[in-house]
Formats: structure tokens, sequence, C-alpha cells
């Protein structure tokens, strides 16, 4: 069998072992939604009759923002170290303290400070609670208006970033020995499965945009590439150690983009930096209307990565928690019978989608990168 066959055969596996993985996600994800939310839409202890209102923008956001602690399943969860730097202290406790209270009404009491929970923020408590029972003073919004300390915590976010940089070491450090060790042989076990995606980013992506200069600049690609795949994928994931929506939360996109951007301006040649400021037969008065807006360019190119991969990624998440919603919002069997195909069906598009924005991503990355080193001809 030659190289090519052994490639197609490798692809060809790698393909049905993700599609079932795929179906095995989905199946969890809208089994553990609707538990999830069956606990949440219950009635409050103090109601009778009367339903509470089941609120889905309320809810959606709530399972996409970062958390203090990490939903395992029901009422089971993970309290994370909450670290504060509170008037010239540093004051350490775990989220269990607040007895998974978010409503500002359990009180931390920590070397002479009291600390109380509302929305996921860490804030000083009043002395005395209002009438709802929460020790926070609020505005005609509903907005706290206490003081706030510095939150240093690790969040669910922290910990899914630096599980991720874990695994990403693993993988690829194994990888890197293996090719060491079975140089100029076929690739086996782990190496044959991730070397296809190594050769899709090279070769469709660093080599059209970069040229002969891509080797330079691979394993920032790579790492960028797989990164937000492997995150996309466990943002998906609905149970421990996934449910974290990292590649969703836009101080993570505005780092990358960062990183981008610092990287094509300090490799941007003459021939870059001379487009930009004074365009090559261009007449004069037309030179000074464009160059400010180039300039502008410069900035506006990484702030739309941000937003891009930022706005995807939670709109995935939001339309999938609000489809599984509407079954008790109508509390209809019909519409149950609808609602969970169709968030099936958008949760499989979503794995797709995850692939997608981190080759997007990667694409416009090296994209930008090659206009900066492009020789001039």
């Amino acid at each position: 069998m030659d190289c090519s066959h052994v490639f197609e055969f490798k692809f060809r596996r790698l393909i049905v072992v993700f599609t079932l993985f795929s179906a095995f996600l989905m199946v969890s994800l809208g089994a553990n939604a609707q538990v999830d939310t069956t606990h949440k839409a219950e009635v409050g202890p103090g109601e009778t009759t009367e339903k509470k209102k089941f609120e889905i923008g309320k809810f959606a956001l709530h399972h996409i923002a970062d958390s203090h602690s990490w939903h395992v399943i029901g009422d089971t969860h993970i309290g994370l170290p909450i670290i504060l730097f509170a008037n010239n202290k540093v004051v350490t406790f775990n989220d269990n303290d607040f007895h998974h209270d978010n409503d500002a009404k359990v009180v931390v009491e920590k070397d002479g400070q009291r600390f109380v929970k509302m929305h996921e923020k860490i804030y000083f408590a009043s002395a005395a609670a209002n009438e709802h029972g929460q020790y926070v003073d609020l505005d005609e919004k509903h907005h706290a208006k206490n003081a706030r300390p510095l939150d240093f915590s690790l969040t669910k976010n922290t910990c899914t970033l630096l599980l991720s940089v874990v695994v990403l070491l693993v993988v690829f450090l194994s990888v890197a020995n293996s090719y060491k060790k079975r140089k100029g042989k076929s690739p086996k076990g782990l190496q044959s499965w991730l070397e296809p995606v190594i050769l899709f980013v090279r070769d469709d992506i660093a080599k059209p945009n970069l040229g002969h200069k891509h080797e330079r600049f691979m394993p920032y690609l790579l790492t960028v590439f797989f990164f937000i795949w492997f995150n996309n994928m466990l943002g998906l994931v609905p149970f421990l150690p996934g449910g974290a929506n990292l590649t969703g939360n836009i101080a993570v996109t505005m780092v990358l983009a960062t990183m981008t951007f610092l990287i094509t301006v300090f490799n941007g040649n003459k021939h870059y930096w001379g487009h930009i400021f004074w365009m090559p037969g261009v007449p004069v008065p037309m030179k000074i209307f464009l160059m400010p807006l180039e300039l502008i360019g410069i900035f506006t190119k990484p702030i739309a990565l941000m937003i891009r991969l930022f706005a995807n990624i939670t709109a995935g998440h939001i339309l999938v928690l609000a489809l599984i919603c509407l079954i008790f919002v109508f509390n209809s069997y019909w519409v149950t019978a609808a609602s969970i195909p169709f968030a099936m069906f958008i949760g499989a598009i979503e794995l797709m989608v995850a692939f997608i924005q981190a080759f997007i991503f990667t694409i416009l990355s090296a994209l930008f990168i090659g206009m900066a080193v492009e020789e001039h001809h």
C-alpha cells in the first residue's frame, strides 16, 4: 500500500471516529441542558400556584458567562479558589463558602472583611441586608453600588485555559518525539492522527499566504489553530472538564488577536510600511488622504479577528440553549418534539463551526503576516 492510500485510510478513520464522537456530544448536550434547565425552571419556595416566569435571555447569558465554580451535574458544583486583593491584603477562600449563592444573600467573612457574590462578581458586603435579604446596595436598575476588591480568582475559564495548555503541550511534545524516533518511517499512533491536520495548516494556510517564509511562522499558526479548535470543541462538551465558553470570551480572543497584531507589526518590512505611509505611484494629495485610513486599517484587522471569533462561538452557544429553553417556555410536547432535533442539528453544525472558526482565524492571521513580510516585486 503506497503513501497516498495509507493517508486516505487514516483520514477516513479520522472522519468516522470524529462523527461518532460528535453524535455522543450532541446527545449529552441535549440531555444535560434539559436537566439543568428543568431545575432552573422550578417554582421557587415562596411561590404557590403562580409559576415563575422563565427568562431565556437570563438563562442563556448565565450559562455562557464565566463563573467561580464548575458545574458537574444537577446541583453538584466544584468550588474554585477565590483570590482577592482587598484593603492591601490578599484574601483567599473557596467559592463553596458562598454555598452556591449568586444573589448577594450569603456573607463570607475573612480576615475581618465581609464579601458577597452577585452575578458571579465579588463585592464588599453592606452592613445590613435590604428588604430582599441582599447585602448589597442597588441602584434603580438593580445594579450593585458596592465597591469591589481586585479579583485574581481561578475561574472556570482560567482553569479551562490552563487545562488546554497542558493538553496541547503533552500532545505535541509526544508527537514531536514520535517524529524524532520514527524519522523516515510512516506515522504511527497519535502522530498519524494529527499529521493530516498539521499538513493541512502548512499546505493550505501557511504556504499560500507566506510563501518560502512559512516555516518561520508555522509554530505560531499551529499553536493558534489547535488552541482555538481544541477549546471550541471543549466548550461543546456539557460536563466536566467542558462547559466553559473560553473562545467565546472576548478577553481571550483579544489576546489572540493582539499576538497576531504584534507579529505583523514587528515583522513588517520597509515595503509594507512604505505602502502605508507613502504609497508609491499615488498622487501626493491622495497619499495624504489615504495614509490615516491605512493606519486605522492596521488596528481594525486584529479587532475584526477578535470580534469574529467571539461573536460566532457565543452565538452558537446561545442558539442551542435558546432552542432547548423553548420546551419550558411553551410547556408543550409538540414544541419538545421539534426543539430537541433542531438543537441537536445546530449542535452538530457547531462542531463544524468549531473547526471553521479555527481555520478562519489562522488563515487571516497568515494573510496579515504575509502582507507584512511579502517581498517587493
